[in-house]
């Protein structure tokens, strides 16, 4: 396949390869590396400052409506925590439902659609999708690289957890194009890592490789199998709910009942909770190379020792080392079969941590890197091996543009993504949007754009019979079969009745490197617009579902809701109608919510009643 390259400003293709940068885009830190021409070795980029690699996940919005990433967003977490946006990695391919367990832990508000359409955050009255929030700290990266080289950035490779699905990668696409980059590869975290430390990217290297990542959220566990320059991740595991946080939770847990502090205040004072965090966070990070912190706050001396500190920690670092011992059995080794621990992540730098990993697998750790920097440094290196700059390693084809299809309102539904290595098969599963629907309209389109209209159709073909159901029930799964000589199949099957239909469309479906060119050009420049259509059209296709669904649920309990509910819920559907007629993708979401809002106790009510009569001993078809 082709190397397309594309110059933005001069809105033409170039002539030679730009330089490709390595970014990890990470939960509480984030990176961005390259590798300099005629040099192995990756450099990640510092602040203007010269100080500081690490730029802070965090984004705030201030009252004026301007937008601060980084350094200037994290000192905002305590004097306006409600307006400022931590952990987005979290959210990215998640729908509410997703992150029941963390909302509490939130200062900023997501949105309870109580289904399962994609998370959302309101800020006066505007609501912000993870993957603009991602967009926001990938603009910044992207910036700093471009300041610090003098040169302008078009072309990145982004690293994401093992255990990111196909949603979530996506996410992390489409972030990256909105932020103005063309991304070339999506890089598993632990083979970054493994990157940067230059395992595998000689033909003859083999190796099996534990890489142990205990970030500030996030704890994963990752054996990789590494044989003639390829990756293969044979057992991961880990909690995507422990990290470093825990470990200030736990000091901010002791302080609290050593010295007797207010929970109450500082349950509900988030300026106070704030406060208190970044004091422990400071303590973790103090302890990593001292023996004895302390700090006054309110008028309060806080104190902690390293042995304490390991009291309060051990049973959070078992936890990962237990994580370990089930991928070891899941892999099927021992310490023994294991060659080399690499440690990522800033909390690997607690001493109790390297210990205990130490004594678990029986070898000395890998720690020549800084293991804040090491997957930034092995997206760099990936980078530098697609510019072609690391000679004797095998490059698999790639797939030039993302594939995909049609969905409801025009939207084109990525399945394979442009650069996926080939062959591949994927797939995803939809539903019916109407009730009782019999036939299926499948429309396959090539191309980067998130309409379809701006795409190119490579076939259609209808998945006809699907057994009457009402809209949402049927479950419909559409594969995508690449082969190595780009030959795609394309299968939708409805998977309660079996009904199966498929689709052959031959390699490289007429296109030129140009056209190519082109349509890559076209996507980024419209990245913006593009994704402001998108969310407006989502949030007309979610109006839309809830309008049905509502007026279904009136028509089925208006036998009980009373007169006042059912005047109330009719003002809120008229409401919902009226808007979503209207280009205001943030005022329908404003009706969604309030509609939600009062639904949600009402529909709780409803399942309650069936419930009961259901077990009062009425037959199912007496029940309304």
């Amino acid at each position: 396949m082709a190397k397309i390259s594309i110059n933005l400003k001069e809105g033409k293709l170039n002539k030679q390869e730009d330089l490709i940068i390595g970014i990890d885009l990470g939960t509480t830190n984030s990176l961005v590396a390259y590798v300099k021409d005629g040099d192995s070795e990756a450099y990640a980029i510092k602040d203007k400052n010269g100080t500081n690699t690490l730029v802070p996940s965090i984004i705030h919005f201030n009252e004026e409506g301007k937008i601060l990433v980084g350094e200037a967003a994290k000192k905002q977490l305590e004097y306006a925590p409600a307006r400022t946006i931590y952990s987005v990695k979290r959210l990215m391919g998640k729908s509410f439902n997703d992150l029941s367990k963390i909302t509490d832990l939130l200062a900023y508000r997501i949105i309870d659609e109580d289904d399962d359409s994609l998370v959302k955050i309101e800020i006066d009255g505007k609501y912000h999708s993870p993957i603009s929030l991602s967009a926001e700290i990938l603009k910044y990266l992207k910036l700093r690289i471009e300041d610090n080289l003098q040169q302008e950035v078009q072309k990145a490779v982004i690293t994401v957890p093992a255990y990111f699905n196909d949603a979530q990668r996506q996410a992390t696409r489409d972030a990256g194009k909105l932020a103005g980059l063309d991304v070339l590869r999506i890089v598993n975290e632990p083979t970054a890592a493994a990157l940067a430390y230059g395992i595998g990217l000689a033909q003859e290297d083999e190796r099996t490789v534990v890489v142990y990542d205990l970030g500030g959220g996030t704890f994963d566990i990752s054996i990789l199998d590494i044989k003639q320059g390829i990756f293969e991740v044979i057992a991961t595991n880990g909690d995507t709910f422990l990290g470093g946080d825990d470990f200030d939770r736990t000091i901010i847990d002791y302080w609290i009942e050593k010295y007797a502090l207010d929970i109450h205040e500082i349950s509900t004072n988030k300026t106070k909770a704030q406060s208190l965090r970044l004091a422990a966070e400071k303590a973790k990070k103090t302890l990593s190379s001292q023996s004895h912190f302390e700090i006054k706050l309110d008028g309060i001396n806080l104190e902690l020792t390293i042995e304490t500190y390991n009291s309060l920690i051990k049973s959070i670092v078992d936890k990962t080392i237990a994580c370990c011992g089930q991928a070891m059995k899941d892999a099927g080794l021992t310490p023994k079969d294991i060659d080399e621990v690499i440690m990522v992540g800033g909390s690997t730098r607690v001493p109790l941590v390297r210990q205990e990993v130490k004594r678990y697998f029986d070898k000395e750790l890998n720690l020549s890197l800084n293991p804040d920097e090491v997957v930034a440094l092995g997206a760099a290196v990936q980078a530098s091996v697609l510019a072609g700059k690391q000679k004797g390693v095998l490059l698999l084809d790639i797939t030039p543009l993302s594939l995909g299809i049609e969905t409801v309102g025009g939207l084109m539904d990525v399945i394979i993504s442009r650069n996926s290595k080939i062959p591949t098969s994927l797939a995803r599963q939809y539903t019916t949007s109407i009730d009782g629907q019999k036939n299926l309209k499948i429309s396959v389109y090539q191309g980067e754009r998130d309409l379809v209209q701006y795409n190119r159709k490579l076939g259609e073909f209808i998945l006809s019979n699907i057994p009457p159901m009402p809209a949402g029930i049927p479950k419909i799964e559409v594969q995508f079969l690449l082969d190595a000589d780009g030959i795609l199949v394309v299968k939708a099957k409805e998977l309660r009745s079996g009904k199966e239909q498929e689709i052959v469309i031959q390699s490289q479906y007429g296109i030129s490197e140009e056209e190519m060119g082109k349509m890559l050009l076209d996507s980024i420049k419209n990245a913006q617009s593009d994704m402001t259509i998108k969310a407006l059209l989502e949030a007309r296709n979610e109006a839309n579902n809830i309008i049905v669904n509502t007026e279904r649920f009136l028509k089925q309990n208006n036998h009980w809701l009373g007169t006042e509910n059912i005047e109330q819920i009719s003002q809120f559907l008229q409401a919902l109608k009226d808007v979503t007629q209207k280009d205001d993708k943030d005022a329908i979401n404003q009706a969604i919510t309030e509609i939600n809002d009062f639904t949600a106790p009402l529909a709780h009510q409803a399942m309650d009643k069936a419930m009961a009569e259901s077990l009062g001993g009425k037959g199912i078809d007496e029940i309304d």
